[in-house]
C-alpha cells in the first residue's frame, strides 16, 4: 500500500511545488536534463533535452559559466539544440598553449586617461574606446584577469585562445567616469595600477571609494609606486645607498597602502615608465610581487618572465593599430 502512495504523493508535491499562487509571476521552465552518453577523466559527451548554451553547461559540469570558452572551443559554438552532442574538457588540455606550429601568446593592453575627445598623446577617445571593446567582444576575445594570467604563466592554467588582458594606468578619473560603464556593457574588467599619492588628490584623480566600487565588480587594483618615479633614475646628487631605499620605499609603501585601503594582498606593480633593471625585479619579488608590468611591446607566452611582462600601450583611436596589437599566436615549428 504505501508503495502504491508514494508516486501519487510524489506527483502531488511536486504539483503543489510547481503551482504559483494567485499574484506570482509563473517561474521559467527550466531545460530538459541532459544526457550523458560518454564520460572519462578527460572528456564528457552529452546530449541536452533542449535549447542550452556554453554557459549553462559550463555552470552544471565545470564549476561556473566563466569556463564556457572551454565548451565553446570544443564544439565550435555557444549555443545547443535538443539532441546536439556536446563534447566538454573536464580538465585543461594544454595550459601552455603549444600546438605543433607555434604558441599562443596573450596581449595586454595599457590605457593611461579617456576624454570625449583625445586631448594629449597618453589619451584615448571615448568614441574609440567603445570602438575597441565593441571588437573585442564582437571577434570573440576574452578579458582575462591578472590572476589567471598568472597561472597561465606558471604553467598551471589553458587560456581561451584569443585571451587579452586590460590595463588602466595612474589612477585618473576618466577611468571610472568614462572607461568603467563601457567595460561592464561588454562584461569586461581590467587592472587598475595606481600610485597611491595621487589617488583622492583632485577631481582628475579617481577616489579610493571608486576604487573600491571598481574592486567589487570584478576590477583588480595594483601598484604604480607611490609617486610614480622612474625606478631605474637616481635622483640629482642622490646616493646609491639613498636611491636603493627610495626605491623600496616607493615599492613597499605602495603595497602596504593598496593593501590596507582595498583588503587585499597586491601583488602586481606596473613599472612607471615601463623601466626596471634585473635588481629591482629582484627587490619587487622580495616584497611579495609576483606579477610586474612594462611597457614593451609585444605579447606574452606562457614562459615570459612574470614580473618583467610586455604591454602594447593604446594612444590612437585608428582601428587597424588597435588590431595589430592583439596578436594571441606566435608562429614557430616546434618539431
Amino acid at each position: 500500500m504505501g508503495a502504491c502512495l508514494a508516486p501519487l504523493l510524489l506527483t502531488l508535491f511536486s504539483c503543489a511545488q510547481l503551482a504559483p499562487k494567485k499574484g506570482e509571476d509563473v517561474p521559467p521552465a527550466r531545460p530538459a536534463m541532459e544526457r550523458e552518453t560518454f564520460r572519462s577523466d578527460r572528456y564528457l559527451v552529452c546530449v541536452p533535452g533542449g535549447a542550452t548554451t556554453a554557459a549553462e553547461l559550463a555552470e552544471q559540469y565545470l564549476g561556473g559559466p566563466e569556463r564556457a570558452w572551454m565548451i565553446e572551443e570544443a564544439n565550435g559554438g555557444a549555443s545547443f539544440s535538443a539532441n546536439d552532442a556536446v563534447v566538454i574538457p573536464l580538465r585543461d588540455e594544454n595550459p601552455g598553449g603549444l600546438e605543433s606550429d607555434g604558441y599562443q601568446t596573450v596581449p595586454i593592453l595599457c590605457y593611461h586617461r579617456f576624454g570625449k575627445k583625445k586631448d594629449g598623446p597618453l589619451s584615448v577617445s571615448e568614441a574609440a574606446f567603445a570602438r575597441q571593446m565593441a571588437f573585442l567582444a564582437d571577434n570573440g576575445y576574452h578579458a582575462i584577469g591578472l590572476g589567471e594570467l598568472l597561472d597561465f604563466l606558471n604553467y598551471r592554467r589553458a587560456l581561451p585562445k584569443k585571451s587579452v588582458v586590460i590595463t588602466i594606468d595612474d589612477g585618473y578619473r576618466s577611468a571610472y567616469d568614462i572607461a568603467y560603464p563601457i567595460l561592464r556593457r561588454h562584461g569586461f574588467t581590467a587592472a587598475l595600477f595606481v600610485y597611491t599619492d595621487f589617488i583622492g588628490t583632485g577631481a582628475k584623480a579617481m577616489t579610493w571609494q571608486q576604487l573600491g566600487e571598481m574592486k567589487a565588480n570584478g576590477f583588480e587594483v595594483g601598484s604604480h609606486t607611490v609617486t610614480h618615479c622612474d625606478l631605474s633614475k637616481k635622483s640629482a646628487g642622490e646616493k646609491d645607498k639613498a636611491y636603493r631605499e627610495r626605491v623600496k620605499q616607493e615599492l613597499l609603501e605602495s603595497k602596504q597602502v593598496l593593501d590596507e585601503r582595498l583588503g587585499q594582498d597586491t601583488v602586481a606593480l606596473a613599472f612607471p615608465y615601463g623601466n626596471a633593471d634585473p635588481e629591482i625585479l629582484q627587490l619587487c619579488q622580495s616584497l611579495g610581487y609576483r606579477l610586474g608590468v612594462t611597457v614593451r611591446p609585444g605579447a606574452n607566452p606562457f614562459f615570459a618572465d612574470p614580473l618583467n611582462l610586455r604591454r602594447e600601450q593604446i594612444v590612437a583611436d585608428n582601428g587597424p593599430a588597435f588590431q595589430e596589437r592583439l596578436k594571441h599566436f606566435e608562429p614557430a615549428s616546434l618539431e
